[in-house]
């Protein structure tokens, strides 16, 4: 039964929690129903609840998929009440990955289609071994990428963006990572170490630090560059509210000396 199952575990060094989070279909190569998606939204908004969590792996089930795209047995049946709906609660689940407070890594191997490259680009870091395969092929049925396929240009450039929603043709993995799009590439046996080595890196630093990371690399992606220093420049007071910077700052000096 097609499901999105979490594990979460405790951190020894922190008592932080990290969070695994599986798109369970693995016969349909992890596509996303409406049903689906609405509970891996769910999955996320739960998790953005949680003081403690530091970080999210998200990855499909088996080793042919990320995801592989939205279910085309439900789509060929929407018209244009339905696919509205349809289409936002595809969004609601990509927004919800996006609005989590803490970094979320998308772990690829296999098939990363349609709205599975839009799940992907809504994370924060995307490690993939070499059988990832990377497209955007809705003109090919008929449709326009839509949602988070936005988030693309920003990603790779308008040029590459424009050809891969314009041709739909397959990316392979290598070419990805040239692109950008692809921010760690491995070898399929060194996937789940790629992927807990840059988890380890994340939950070692502050947790409120990284948070405010995460908020200001939203707002950089949106405001012009000026504005953004600004902003930037009035979060790093509110840094100091907490004890760990000093802390941390000490450390290190103690170490040094």
């Amino acid at each position: 039964m097609p499901d999105i199952a979490i594990e979460t575990k405790t951190t020894a060094a922190t008592d932080g929690l990290t969070a695994l989070v599986t798109v369970d279909n693995e016969q349909r190569l992890n596509c996303l129903d409406s049903a689906l998606a609405r509970k891996l939204a769910e999955v996320f908004q739960d998790l953005a609840q949680e003081p403690a969590l530091r970080t999210v792996c998200l990855r499909g089930a088996g080793q042919r998929a990320f995801i592989g795209g939205a279910d085309i047995r439900e789509m060929v049946t929407l018209n244009p009440d339905t696919a509205r709906d349809f289409i936002s609660t595809l969004h609601q689940a990509c927004a919800a990955i996006r609005d989590l407070p803490v970094p979320v890594i998308a772990r690829i191997s296999g098939y990363c289609f349609g709205a599975g490259l839009e799940i992907a680009a809504s994370c924060d870091l995307r490690i993939a071994d070499t059988t990832a395969v990377f497209a955007m092929p809705e003109v090919q049925i008929g449709l326009p990428s839509v949602i988070e396929a936005a988030l693309l240009p920003r990603l790779i450039g308008w040029g590459r963006a424009a050809r891969l929603v314009y041709t739909g043709e397959h990316l392979e993995a290598r070419t990805a990572s040239d692109w950008g799009l692809v921010d760690q590439l491995t070898a399929p046996e060194q996937l789940a170490a790629g992927v807990k080595q840059t988890l380890a890196a994340i939950v070692q630093a502050d947790s409120n630090a990284i948070r405010m990371q995460k908020q200001l690399l939203r707002e950089w992606a949106c405001l012009p560059a000026d504005e953004a220093i600004r902003h930037s420049i009035d979060r790093f007071p509110r840094a100091f509210d907490d004890a760990a910077p000093n802390r941390r700052m000490q450390a290190f000096l103690n170490r040094k000396g």
